[in-house]
């Protein structure tokens, strides 16, 4: 192999440092850079395979800058590495920017596959495999949330979502207002020795996860797709609509939580329904 003049993705462990390929021991042997997101991070990992090499700093605070220097290295004849602090880069993670200046600049970036924490904890999850979206990481504003959960609400596979520990139980909770109930995997320290999967309905996972003092490790959520869970619309809840509504005992509010619950819904489109048709009435 001659890296030389080359971009190689390379994909590093999520947990286990022996979850390397052969192939990226060798590329990161023999690349003249290694731009890596936490230096520290990717120092552990070479010492442990007996890999010296030169780090440099690629994260998300100093991405386009460093993009720009690392093809201008390329485009001189070195070699350069991207890696993460765990998984593939430029899926979740950063090296987005890098591949996409090397394409503007004629330089075809060479993947070394490798590990996901998508891929493995949806290969473990019970949940369907043929259609699915890696999410990622949602923002952290609420509104921001809410708005891209309302877009994946109807999406037809299932959806694949990243985050820490200190908000999982908030974005249960946004998950359930937004989609309705809905099956879901939970799973944490992937590859790790406390390696934990759970499985339930959003609202049994919330009720599992609120009895926990703390939760340690970056967490995976996976959570079925509309198509999973019905062909219901909203349309077809019409003349259900009206009949509950006769019941003085169904507010507008109380009748969209339970709707929501039983078809798998988002609350605020049902809600929207029934004020459409006690508009129409």
């Amino acid at each position: 192999m001659n890296p030389k003049g080359s971009l190689y993705i390379v994909a590093t462990p999520i947990g286990n440092m022996d979850d390397i390929t052969i192939r990226a021991i060798k590329v990161l042997s023999e690349v003249d850079i290694i731009a890596a997101e936490d230096t520290r991070n990717t120092r552990r990992l070479l010492s442990h395979h007996n890999i010296s090499g030169k780090l440099v700093s690629y994260h998300e605070y100093n991405e386009l800058p460093m993009a720009q220097k690392l093809i201008s290295e390329i485009e001189k004849g070195l070699s350069v590495a991207i890696v993460t602090d765990a998984g593939t880069p430029s899926v979740s993670d950063p090296g987005y920017r890098v591949v996409q200046i090397a394409i503007e600049n004629h330089i075809q970036p060479v993947p070394i596959p490798g590990p996901s924490a998508a891929v493995a904890a949806l290969s473990a999850s019970g949940l369907p495999t043929d259609i699915f979206t890696v999410v990622g990481f949602l923002p952290r504003k609420k509104g921001k949330r809410l708005e891209q959960l309302e877009k994946l609400a109807f999406a037809p596979g299932t959806l694949i979502f990243y985050e820490s520990p200190k908000r999982i139980s908030q974005l249960l909770h946004d998950l359930k207002d937004t989609f309705g109930e809905r099956d879901i995997v939970f799973a944490r320290e992937l590859t790790k020795k406390y390696e934990e999967f759970q499985r339930g309905t959003l609202s049994e996972l919330i009720a599992e996860i609120e009895k926990k003092e703390t939760i340690k490790g970056e967490c995976t959520l996976l959570v079925s797709g509309k198509s999973q869970i019905g062909g219901i619309g909203l349309e077809d809840l019409r003349q259900e609509i009206i009949e509950s509504l006769q019941n003085p005992e169904n507010t507008t509010s109380s009748l969209a939580r339970k709707m929501a619950d039983q078809y798998g819904i988002p609350k605020k489109q049902i809600y929207q329904k029934i004020l459409e048709i006690t508009g129409n009435q």
